[in-house]
This record gives structure tokens, C-alpha cells and sequence, in this order.
């Protein structure tokens, strides 16, 4: 097969949807498929302009007002038999130039679009952010073949569609590293210039982001209610982006001598220690598209506690301990019941920890990058083969 992988331009999304199409088309490749990368080129976005918001905006006028014209003229010139991938569905304005040509669109999170439409009260979004989601979801829905990361965003996704799609499939993420087990000196050497006499008897964990559906003010505040319970709490580290001012706020002052560690900039390798020697993973996530770090520490042998809602069941399934999703009307409840299962995972028994330890293990084994590029494959050959009987 020869396939067209269309992605974000490196300079404008996070770096997630560009590693996400190189695996895909590395994987491909490898394959022995004829695989290139098409993405909007630079024009507008080349600008001085000093404020961020107008650059962002100057950059989605090359890819949504500039690029489909001259992407219209490329596509013509591709044979029949070139499949097109769109590696995320919120490239959604470029689909209509490849609606009638064989494609295959995939769908990570539908958080945006929900946010759009008010559904979800935590994200309120600015009119002009509506209007960028509908110009999205006018966009996608011109597609008829599709790859969702879990069942929950394959449900977002028919909704939005209001109506069936040819196809539409489920293919749960592969890890994306070499997330496992290491000996406990090994990961004391990779982390050595982070640890402190206080993380010697473990410390919990977080990974994420800024984003509001990470809560790591939950966190935070699970962490809190935590201290109150025992006298010498270990640390909690949050792994990930530096803090907003008002996390650096909710981390002050914490009883009995808790502390809020901040590490940032860490290297997959230091991330993967940091999984392996926590005591605890804590991911009480508002919502997700999938949930990679649920499988990452799960794959590290670490023990789980997040929302007992998808797409977090779907990832953490029989494995994980569950923790009801957080509301403004109950906060100080929801934190002290968090608290009492933090207390339980972390006073269990031996045999416990390690049946606990297993069934991580086994969970994990799910999420497997090449089982998922061999479902990938196998549906696009067969959206190849339809299209073309079509």
C-alpha cells in the first residue's frame, strides 16, 4: 500500500500527535508500505507576532484556510489506490478533500468538541473556540471510516456523527517506550540526582499535565487528606509539566510534614523509575481519551487508583482500584474517601501488594504496540479493498 499520513505541523500541537504519526507510519514502513507525511506548510504562521494567542491563530490560517486548497490539487495527483490517514480527527477541516478517496480518520478524545457544546462545565469555551470545534466536527464528519483509542471515544464520536459510520473501530494505544519492571538499584541509579532521604521509604505519584481534566489540584488535595490520616507521610511526586501558580498554591502547608515535590523535564528512562519506585500511582483524571499513564505504571509493576469512569475502567480494567470522579458540591468527601483507599492500598499485606503487583503486570501486557499497528494494518487494507470495489 502506498498511505498519505496527514498530521499536525510540528511547531503548533504538542508533541503527542506528531510521535503518534511517526509510530504509525515507522510501523508501516516496516511493513513494507510506501509510506509520507503530509502536514500544512508555514506562511502565515511566520508572522511577527509578539502575543501567543495571535500566533496560534495566524498558524490555524495556514492549516485551515491556506492548506486544503493546495492539499485539493495534491490529492488529485495521487492514484486511486493511495489510502489517506488522518492521524487525529481534529485535522477534521482536511477531510473533505479526501472524503471520496479511500481514508481512515483517527479519534483520540473528544474533550474539545464536548467542551464546545457545553457538556463538559469544567472547560468553558470562548465563542471563538466553538466556532474553531465546529469547523472541526463539520470537517470529520465528512469521513466514513474510523480508528478510536477506546469504546468511550468510538461513543463520543457516533454522537457527534449522528449516525453510523462504513466503519468504526476500537484499537486500544500500544505503550509508546519501553515501560517495565527494573531491578530497585537500578532505578535508584537513573533517578540518583532526584532523590532525597525522605523518598527512601517511597513516595506517591502522579504523571500528567496542566490540562483541567488531569486535576492535579485533586491530586493534591487527595494527597492532603492523606496526611491528616498518618504521622509520617512519604512524599508525592508530580511528574510532568511545571506547575500553574494556583497547584503551587494548593501544595503549601501540607500536615505532618507531607511535601509536594515538582519535577519537571524528566527523561522517559527518569519517568520510568520514577514509576517502578513509587509506592502508589494516583490518577483521579475528570475525563481522558484513553489514559496512557494507567497502562505505563501498571506495565512498571505500580498499583493504580483512579476515576471509576471510562475510559479509565476500560485501561485500568479488573487491575486498578477505582475512586468515584470528583465534584465541586462534594470535594472535602470525595478527598478524605480518596484518602482512606490511598491508606488501605498502601497498608495491604505482602501477598497482597504482590497479587496486586501481577495483576498490574498482566493488564499491561494489553497494550501492546505491535498487536495495535497489526490491527491498524489489517483495517486499513481492509478500507483499501472496499473503497476499491466501491
Amino acid at each position: 500500500m502506498k498511505i498519505v499520513f496527514f498530521t499536525h505541523p510540528e511547531r503548533l500541537s504538542s508533541a503527542s500527535m506528531p510521535r503518534f504519526a511517526r509510530m504509525l507510519g515507522q510501523g508501516m514502513s516496516a511493513q513494507g508500505h510506501d509510506v509520507e507525511y503530509w502536514t500544512s506548510p508555514h506562511f502565515a504562521g511566520r508572522l511577527a507576532v509578539p502575543h501567543a494567542g495571535g500566533r496560534k491563530w495566524l498558524g490555524y490560517v495556514d492549516q485551515f484556510i491556506a492548506y486544503p486548497s493546495m492539499l485539493a490539487r495534491r490529492v488529485r495527483r495521487e492514484p486511486r489506490s493511495t489510502l489517506f490517514v488522518v492521524t487525529d480527527h481534529a485535522l477534521g477541516p482536511w477531510v473533505p478533500r479526501i472524503a471520496r478517496r479511500p481514508h481512515v480518520i483517527h479519534c483520540h478524545d473528544f474533550l474539545a468538541q464536548r467542551s464546545a457544546v457545553g457538556e463538559l462545565p469544567e472547560n468553558p469555551t470562548s465563542w471563538t473556540g466553538q466556532r474553531y470545534q465546529a469547523l472541526i466536527r463539520r470537517g470529520y464528519r465528512r469521513g466514513q471510516n474510523f480508528i478510536s483509542v477506546s469504546h468511550r471515544t468510538r461513543d463520543d464520536l457516533h454522537r457527534f456523527l449522528g449516525r453510523q459510520p462504513l466503519a468504526s473501530e476500537v484499537v486500544h494505544n500500544g505503550l509508546n517506550g519501553d515501560f517495565r519492571v527494573l531491578a530497585v538499584e537500578d532505578a535508584q541509579r537513573c533517578l540518583r540526582k532526584h532523590l532525597t532521604a525522605e523518598d527512601a521509604s517511597g513516595f506517591l505519584l502522579h504523571v500528567g499535565g496542566n490540562q483541567w481534566y488531569k486535576n492535579r489540584c485533586g491530586v493534591v488535595e487527595l494527597y492532603r487528606a492523606w496526611c491528616k490520616m498518618v504521622s509520617r507521610p512519604v512524599p508525592l511526586w508530580l511528574v510532568g509539566a511545571k506547575p500553574a501558580a494556583a497547584l503551587i498554591e494548593a501544595s503549601k502547608q501540607i500536615p505532618n510534614g507531607g511535601r509536594v515535590r515538582f519535577l519537571t523535564g524528566l527523561t522517559n528512562e527518569e519517568v520510568i523509575a520514577a514509576y517502578n519506585m513509587a509506592s502508589l500511582f494516583l490518577f483521579p483524571s475528570l475525563e481522558e481519551g484513553f489514559g496512557w499513564p494507567i497502562a505505563e505504571a501498571m506495565a512498571c509493576g505500580t498499583q493504580v487508583i483512579t476515576t471509576n469512569a471510562p475510559p479509565m475502567t476500560e485501561v485500568g480494567g479488573d487491575a486498578a482500584i477505582y475512586h468515584r470522579r470528583s465534584s465541586m458540591d462534594e470535594r472535602e468527601q470525595w478527598a478524605r474517601d480518596g484518602a482512606e483507599l490511598i491508606a488501605k492500598c498502601l497498608n495491604q499485606t505482602s501477598d497482597q501488594k504482590q497479587r496486586g503487583i501481577e495483576s498490574s503486570l498482566i493488564n499491561a501486557k494489553r497494550f501492546d504496540t505491535g498487536r495495535a499497528l497489526g490491527q491498524y494494518e489489517a483495517i486499513y487494507r481492509e478500507v483499501l479493498a472496499t473503497s476499491r470495489v466501491a
